[in-house]
């Protein structure tokens, strides 16, 4: 049973969608049409305002719902291929547009985590904001030396609204598990679990700043990205100072396109950044929806905003590599085999059966550019293959999957004929090689060696003591054959003891009998 006060939550939330008229687009969905004559009872039904257009009204719904809708708009608004064009433009604007807190608000949050006053800290602070999001916002700022950065704000009070809204995901999830027979396989709480660490993460601006001075070590004079560099003398848990960056945003394409931009080599640099950050660094950036995301002319990326990063188990990392070069390769066979090997699917399944689901699915999008791709049908097909086969949902790699689709997102927007597999292709082979070839096997016991020298003077002893082990196992082990063949021969003369035993009672009482 819900608590009183995520039983509150869930009221509110059903009051924003009736005042905001969002109702009617949900209760146009399959699932929600046997109710939806319901909707006129409620007290707020004549408040609706159904003078916007459907976009705006989906918008503001989730402007006022708090900073996890305003992600899910996020997510969205990168996929026009799934999303009529007036929603698709609206949700861009949650990316960096979301409304802004009080400037008061703000400069009174700074003072208190620095401990000083703003004239201190900075030589100019603009307490209008350059954007706003869903967890924070960023204001433009100068320091002493003369160095533009920017200062980024957590939201006030923003702790509560999170951790109510992901109580009642936990609630939603506990539902699921108990009447919804597909919730075995799709692990809802462990999803749920899983977004609650991302996004509580957020929250911590120190943890941010230091992806961000990590992400910058790893992509060091790089030709394909840019991250700037964190002011750490000024950087708590609630606020962030980091160096002022000028770029175009990625989704301006009008202004890019003036700009003279490289839109294929941006995209092919997209998918090679995404790439270089799972399988070379084993850390990516998880956010990189196109707020974030700012270029350089004629085609370098700057990042901004690393709340959410993620990282993934060598195993999975591994597995996942070998996924992606058989599908590339179109050898369903494989990647059959590795589902069953791994555990995602039953080791009952048929794998001939399920490389044949496999191919159905993926076939059709081969040698087809971005434009010519339907990833809406393409999912839908993905999901009945999964459940057909009764294939798990991992949880660990769910940030992962958002990450690709964001990715994926706005290579279509930057340039729609980009061939995703060939420009991924050649980068899996040249990791594989590097990590699994008599090379990185060289790499790798060189590597090992200093360990190996450091532990050398201490191999006599160790063998010895080895040896002695196995001496006195084996010693031990004779003693307890002996012994063994002791207690079986004490039983063999017992046993014989007692049949004769038998045998002369018998022999007595038939004597007896006889007798008498």
């Amino acid at each position: 049973m819900l608590r009183p006060k995520l039983l509150l939550r869930l009221l509110h939330i059903n009051w924003v969608l009736v005042f905001h008229g969002v109702d009617e687009i949900i209760l146009k969905t399959h699932l929600f049409r046997p109710i939806r004559f319901l909707a006129v009872f409620s007290p707020y039904y004549r408040l609706r305002r159904q003078s916007e257009p459907r976009g705006v009204r989906i918008r503001h719904a989730l402007e006022e719902l708090g900073p996890i809708y305003v992600k899910f708009g996020q997510a969205l608004s990168t996929r026009k291929d799934i999303l009529p064009d007036d929603i698709a433009d609206e949700l861009v604007k949650l990316q960096d547009r979301v409304p802004p807190f009080a400037s008061n608000i703000a400069r009174r949050i700074i003072e208190k985590e620095l401990g000083m006053p703003l004239a201190q800290a900075f030589a100019k602070f603009n307490p209008e904001p350059m954007a706003s999001a869903s967890v924070a916002q960023v204001h433009s700022a100068v320091l002493a030396n003369g160095e533009d950065v920017v200062v980024k704000v957590l939201r006030p009070d923003i702790e509560d609204r999170i951790h109510s809204d992901i109580g009642l995901l936990y609630e939603l999830a506990r539902f699921a598990e108990r009447f919804w027979a597909d919730a075995r396989r799709l692990h809802p709480i462990e999803v749920v679990a899983e977004f609650e660490r991302t996004t509580l993460d957020e929250l911590d601006l120190l943890r941010e700043a230091a992806n961000a001075s990590k992400l910058r070590r790893n992509f060091a004079n790089s030709t394909l990205i840019y991250i700037p560099e964190i002011h750490w003398p000024l950087t708590r848990q609630k606020v962030l100072v980091m160096e002022r960056i000028y770029g175009i945003p990625v989704g301006e394409i009008r202004q890019l396109r003036a700009g003279g931009a490289d839109f294929k080599l941006l995209a092919e640099r997209g998918v090679e950044i995404f790439f270089t950050q799972v399988f070379r660094d084993n850390f990516f950036h998880a956010d990189m929806h196109p707020g974030n995301i700012f270029v350089e002319l004629p085609a370098k990326y700057i990042a901004v905003d690393f709340g959410i990063v993620g990282s993934l188990s060598l195993s999975d990392q591994h597995y996942l590599a070998e996924n992606f070069l058989a599908f590339f390769n179109r050898d369903y066979r494989k990647v059959a085999e590795m589902h069953v090997e791994s555990g995602w699917i039953s080791a009952s399944t048929r794998i001939e059966e399920f490389e044949s689901a496999i191919r159905s699915v993926c076939e059709p999008i081969f040698e087809k550019p971005l434009k010519d791709i339907s990833f809406g049908q393409l999912l839908l097909r993905l999901f009945q293959t999964a459940r057909r086969f009764d294939m798990h949902v991992q949880p660990q790699l769910v940030l992962l999957q958002k990450t690709l689709l964001n990715i994926e997102g706005l290579g279509r927007q930057l340039y729609p004929e980009l061939d995703l597999w060939q420009t991924a292709k050649p980068f899996l082979e040249k990791w594989f090689q590097e990590r699994m070839g008599p090379k990185a096997k060289f790499k790798k016991i060189l590597k090992q060696f200093p360990e190996f020298a450091e532990q050398f003077p201490e191999i006599p002893a160790l063998l010895y003591k080895a040896l002695d082990n196995a001496a006195y196992a084996k010693q031990h082990a004779e003693t307890q054959h002996r012994e063994l063949s002791l207690l079986r021969e004490q039983l063999a003369s017992n046993h014989r003891a007692a049949v004769w035993a038998m045998l002369i009672s018998a022999a007595l009482i038939s004597a007896a009998i006889l007798f008498q």
